[in-house]
């Protein structure tokens, strides 16, 4: 049976993680989504083999490190691990602007103290103290400016999002983590038809997708629809609505679900508003963003309308 050693104290692994052998035992491990993807729960290896699985996802220089997702990693010998020393793939933002987007959701403006590399849609972790973190998606581009663009939701009870609702502002020092995520644009097939949905602050990393599609010179169609109950869930309404009148190929419909849609808006839910438009999917790039019922529904649907499942990008939050 595996040992975890970790400050000097040896634990027994069993079938668990290294995440839950070492909170189980009180071990204080900084941790958000539980599922390999956020990379909050980065350890280093200074003994013994880490299996591959717990390296998936990470940056090369990273992974040659030994360093590892330790909710992802289930020891199969004896293995020593360490947190990551203070800056390893953490760095400090300074908040450069906090603005409401609409009357739940604020709009982020973060400076980082040194340069990130990342893609539009991408996402970052934003620590609100050493031990609570959570994932947010990047609305901003790199070709665009410095300043990263993060759009925070409030959720009712939330530790992060509260947190950034009651006390953040600008000139406040942030620490945050490098990017990660796989849904982002990637060059190459200028050509195709690109169908985009979301709900709520699922627009986030669309917007940021939209726009580097755009800068790369993408000609196919850009098709943005944006769900909400009502009027008042929407926002950058009006930076939508310019880049759709700029740009010939890309279209953007607001869809509203439960009350009288104005001018300009279509009524439905955004997934049926998608596919009626849009029935034949064939040879399309799909990217699906935000409520998860909405995400895991449009996964199905849009497969089924004919697009290839390996070109089906999903951000279920």
């Amino acid at each position: 049976m595996a040992k975890i050693i970790y400050g000097g104290q040896s634990y027994e692994c069993g079938e668990n993680s290294v995440l839950d052998c070492l909170t189980a035992q009180g071990v204080t491990v900084p941790s958000s989504c539980h599922s390999g993807v956020c990379q909050t729960c980065l350890m280093q290896a200074v003994d013994g083999e880490v299996p591959e699985k717990a390296t998936a996802g990470l940056k090369p220089t990273l992974a040659a490190q030994n360093y590892f997702m330790a909710c992802s990693c289930y020891p199969e010998q004896d293995i020593e691990v360490v947190l990551p020393e203070a800056g390893t793939g953490k760095l400090v933002a300074r908040v450069t602007s906090v603005e409401y987007l609409n009357s739940d959701i604020l709009g982020i403006r973060l400076k980082p103290t040194r340069a990130i590399e990342y893609k539009a849609g991408q996402f970052i972790n934003l620590f609100k103290d050493e031990t609570t973190a959570r994932s947010y998606s990047l609305a901003s581009v790199p070709a665009l400016g410095e300043e990263l663009f993060l759009n925070v939701r409030k959720v009712p009870s939330g530790l992060v999002s509260g947190w950034v609702f009651a006390n953040l502002k600008a000139g406040d020092g942030i620490t945050i983590s490098e990017a990660s995520g796989d849904c982002f644009y990637v060059p190459g097939n200028p050509e195709q038809n690109i169908l985009l949905i979301a709900t709520g602050s699922g627009l986030a990393p669309l917007y940021g997708i939209v726009r580097d599609a755009l800068l790369n010179g993408h000609q196919g169609k850009l098709s943005l629809y944006h769900g909400s109950y009502n009027t008042e869930g929407f926002y950058l309404v009006g930076e939508l609505t310019e880049l759709a009148q700029t740009h010939r190929n890309f279209s953007y419909v607001p869809c509203v679900s439960e009350e009288q849609a104005p001018a300009g808006y279509s009524s439905g839910m955004v997934l049926d508003v998608a596919l009626a438009d849009n029935p034949d999917l064939s040879g399309w790039r799909v990217f699906l963003c935000g409520n998860p019922d909405m995400v895991n529904a449009a996964r199905q649907q849009t497969f089924f309308a004919g697009a290839s499942m390996r070109e089906i990008y999903a951000d279920p939050f």
